[in-house]
């Protein structure tokens, strides 16, 4: 599995995420019908933006709780002060792909950040 993991703000368009998701697989040599899933912190799924993102792109929407988030931070490559001081996690889209892309997960390297919106690649075998 390969798969985006999302993180950003509330209001962020789904055309601010699509073209960061675009921008990380291109940056990972990577291309977009190579991608499995998106993923996200359970709260972030329902934003409008990021549900049309999926919806778009046709892939499914991964909801990952804050506990299943905290269960990966070992293996995350970017820490946020801010997201831990919000949510109490260190990282929303580079633990969301780790959750979403399964057994032996690995990040391909650090989020990227653009605006509002935060997007990170990770590889997996699935659940």
């Amino acid at each position: 599995m390969i798969v985006a993991g999302i993180g950003c703000g509330r209001g962020t368009s789904s055309a601010d995420i699509v073209s960061l998701i675009q921008a990380t697989l291109d940056n990972f040599r990577l291309a977009l019908a190579e991608l499995t899933a998106i993923a996200t912190e359970t709260s972030k799924a329902d934003e409008p933006g990021v549900v049309a993102a999926a919806r778009g792109m046709s892939l499914p929407l991964l909801r990952c709780s804050l506990a299943e988030l905290d269960a990966v931070d070992h293996l995350l490559v970017t820490r946020s002060p801010r997201v831990l001081a919000l949510k109490g996690t260190a990282a929303i889209a580079e633990a969301a792909a780790l959750v979403g892309a399964g057994r032996n997960a690995r990040l391909l390297g650090a989020r990227l950040a653009a605006g509002r919106v935060t997007c990170a690649i990770a590889l997996g075998e699935g659940s």
